[in-house]
């Protein structure tokens, strides 16, 4: 019998002063029974980056290999964005860059980014459109100390540095750009 996800709500107010976005969003997140809540809440940080209309989570782990783990499509059922966290493989990355506008993967773990990225970063430097963030590991720890089955999260974006928090704790995260511009 499959374990059932668990579900979590978030209270979001986001402040993205890089972008010029400033709104609320009520989230609710599945976490498929095989997540982390570091993988999860790097999710949710991907959402805060990217927060726009249309911008939803798909089935993530639980879906084929066919969606990525947030997406926005166009009203003519294109995709505008495509977000993938972790350290997907070469031939994945490749073939959303071919279905999507814009690819971002990013990618958190600590010294396994690096030996991840090293070996395919020549053969996808063509892709115009892909975008390979790297998130600290310690920041992404810290996140999923964050993670609770109710959030009342506020998120603050300025000059590429993010801040995340609620009432009690708070995170900072300086991406690290490996691959396109921003």
């Amino acid at each position: 019998m499959a374990t059932k996800a668990t579900v979590f709500k978030v209270k979001l107010q986001i402040a993205n002063m890089d972008r010029a976005y400033y709104n609320d969003h009520a989230l609710t997140i599945a976490q498929h029974s095989s997540e982390t809540d570091e993988r999860m809440m790097v999710r949710l940080l991907a959402f805060i980056l990217h927060a726009s209309e249309g911008l939803t989570f798909t089935e993530g782990v639980s879906a084929e290999d066919e969606e990525p783990d947030i997406w926005r499509k166009n009203l003519s059922g294109e995709i505008d964005i495509w977000i993938d966290v972790g350290l997907p493989d070469e031939k994945r990355i490749r073939k959303a860059c071919n279905r999507a506008k814009l690819v971002y993967i990013y990618a958190y773990g600590g010294r396994t980014v690096q030996t991840w990225w090293q070996p395919i970063a020549e053969n996808l430097s063509r892709h115009q459109n892909l975008k390979v963030i790297a998130l600290p590991q310690p920041a992404t720890r810290s996140l999923a100390e964050l993670a609770q089955r109710t959030m009342n999260l506020q998120c603050t974006v300025q000059d590429g540095q993010i801040w995340i928090g609620d009432s009690t704790n708070n995170v900072s995260i300086e991406p690290e750009l490996l691959h396109g511009t921003m």
